[in-house]
């Protein structure tokens, strides 16, 4: 499989790098000279340029690629990105911070395949640590695993149901619950699930558009 990881930052070098190790091919994109040359360094095939325009995607093999990550600061250029990855049939996987209103993360939320949140991420890792466990544990041990956050849609099947209810692949678990736009906490087996609700889930990565077809609103 081929990858455009567009933002060389924090969150985009840790992604290539772990795709990386687990074989295979990533095109970095980056407007900012001394990151591409960070990202060169670091092995990867690079092109400098503005990750929002469609020549400088093109460049970097969007059109044979089979997803798109969207990592920079900037979500104006991080959408527009997506939205040329969606344009030539890439999976989009769309950075967004976490303080960011709900009508801004409606907005986007409908035209991508997956959000994710590092401040949120990191900030869980962080609490693991200071709690003594191992945030990392699940990478280490099993190449195979995801971590994924889900929103539950009006049309969910899941809405109305109980965690412990969920029809669920055997290797599936809910490890975290949160209601619309707030922080996600451990959930009990009785939480009854609600529209705007995010579950994370942790699954094999062979069974994630099982999970999906739980969890989310089925496909138009």
């Amino acid at each position: 499989m081929q990858f455009v990881i567009v933002g060389y930052g924090r969150v985009g070098s840790r992604t290539a790098r772990i795709l990386r190790e687990e074989g295979y091919d990533i095109v970095v994109v980056d407007i900012d000279p001394d990151r591409v040359e960070r990202a060169t360094n670091d092995g990867f095939e690079t092109v400098t340029g503005d990750g929002s325009e469609e020549d400088v995607l093109l460049e970097a093999g969007i059109d044979e690629a089979d997803a798109i990550g969207a990592f920079s600061p900037d979500l104006n250029a991080n959408f527009a990105a997506c939205m040329v990855g969606k344009h030539h049939g890439c999976r989009t996987v769309l950075r967004i911070d976490e303080d960011y209103r709900e009508d801004i993360y409606e907005k986007y939320a409908e035209d991508v395949d997956e959000i994710v949140y590092p401040e949120r991420l990191g900030a869980a890792g962080a609490k693991t640590a200071l709690l003594g466990g191992d945030f990392n544990v699940v990478a280490d041990l099993a190449a195979n695993l995801q971590l994924t956050v889900l929103e539950i849609g009006e049309d969910s099947p899941a809405v109305g149901k109980r965690v412990s209810e969920l029809e669920l692949p055997a290797s599936a678990r809910v490890y975290a619950h949160g209601r619309e736009h707030e922080s996600l906490s451990i959930p009990l087996p009785g939480t009854e699930l609600e529209a705007g609700d995010e579950v994370a889930v942790i699954t094999e990565t062979d069974r994630a558009d099982d999970v999906r077809a739980v969890l989310s609103s089925p496909k138009a």
